[in-house]
């Protein structure tokens, strides 16, 4: 309890942000050590001006602190910190993350291969198709889907996860104590259970305009890519692609019809060369060279294979063989093979030869 204290209270100290945060804890080693350091020492930091250290040894919210220490644990809301064991690794890697964020719900391991799937707040019924598709297929293979809660495609990326049977992270623009939107409350009781929401805002943090791009740079932080279904010209995803781009993370996009606004955003992010998705594969494909990494030859072995899977390997050899021909040999429909032969690639089980054709690896 008292370490939490320390590192909310550096969150909340005036001028010190996340990267001066780090830099402090690079040679204080901890939270306690800043605020016991004496002036000398710390204006030996560079970038800590008379200043800054002002605000460090005169930092008079510890009983505000102590408040919110408590709020959270009545809302039964996890407060993580920076080098902490449920601090996301991933994070360590983006420019001013954040040294405390709020969480309920699990960041698992597996979540490092996540895929964020975003989008307009007021979806056509292609986005809608295409997002249930693409995001559960995703989820099937055993992605993390994150997106931001909003209306229209994130919440059915959401969704999509979660009858998919897969996990799932919602990323908030507001503390996780306020419901935006209010529909949604019910939708991210689910997702903790089954994956994590979580916010870098103190429970009671309005939804305010400015916290989305923070937000959105959490969202593009904690994938290994963006997936951009429909957006507008000045869409908010368009700000997570961005960031996306600036965090060296890939940018996918669904093309969409030259006519509607909706897909402006998106048909512009693929004339700047983002990657055009047609299908789930082509996210998949793209992420390759990655995705080999993470599967060891080990694993491969102790794969667990559902039923299906079982079924689906009994009957291919190393001949490639054309997943109609399969389809119709085992009796399952050409888009449930399609999804179960993606899960088997990702389990290092199954490759594609091209032309949808499949061999056992």
């Amino acid at each position: 309890m008292n370490e939490t204290r320390y590192w909310l209270g550096l969150s909340q100290v005036p001028d010190i942000g996340p990267a001066l945060s780090k830099r402090l804890l690079a040679v204080f080693g901890s939270p306690e050590n800043i605020f016991e350091a004496d002036a000398k020492d710390l204006s030996s930091v560079r970038g800590i001006s008379p200043e800054r250290v002002e605000s460090i040894m005169g930092f008079g919210l510890w009983n505000a602190v102590d408040r919110q220490i408590a709020e959270c644990a009545k809302k039964n809301i996890r407060i993580v910190h920076y080098n902490g064991p449920a601090y996301p690794e991933v994070l360590n890697e983006v420019d001013g993350a954040p040294v405390v964020f709020f969480m309920k719900g699990d960041y698992a391991p597996g979540d490092r291969y996540s895929i964020a799937v975003v989008g307009s707040r007021k979806n056509t019924a292609y986005g809608e198709v295409v997002t249930n598709r693409i995001a559960g297929e995703l989820a099937s293979a055993g992605f993390t889907i994150v997106s931001g809660l909003a209306r229209g495609i994130d919440t059915l990326a959401h969704k999509s996860a979660l009858s998919n049977h897969g996990r799932t992270i919602a990323v908030l623009g507001s503390g996780l104590d306020v419901f935006y939107p209010a529909e949604n409350k019910g939708l991210l009781g689910k997702i903790a259970e089954s994956g994590c929401a979580l916010s870098e805002f103190l429970p009671g943090t309005l939804p305010n305009k400015e916290n989305f791009p923070r937000r959105n740079r959490l969202i593009s932080g904690l994938s290994m890519g963006v997936l951009v279904v429909e957006a507008a010209e000045s869409s908010g995803s368009l700000i997570t692609a961005r960031f996306a781009v600036e965090q060296n993370k890939e940018v996918f996009a669904v093309p969409g019809n030259i006519t509607s606004l909706n897909s402006e955003g998106t048909n512009s992010l693929i004339k700047q060369g983002a990657k055009l998705v047609l299908e789930t594969r082509d996210v998949i494909e793209e992420l390759a060279p990655v995705l080999k990494g993470f599967i060891k030859a080990e694993n491969r072995l102790k794969a667990a294979l559902s039923e299906d899977e079982n079924r689906v390997c009994s009957n291919l050899s190393r001949e490639p063989k054309h997943v109609d021909s399969l389809s119709r040999e085992v009796k399952i429909p050409v888009h449930k093979m399609l999804e179960l032969l993606l899960s088997l690639e990702l389990k290092g089980v199954v490759r594609q030869s091209g032309g949808k054709r499949f061999y056992l690896s």
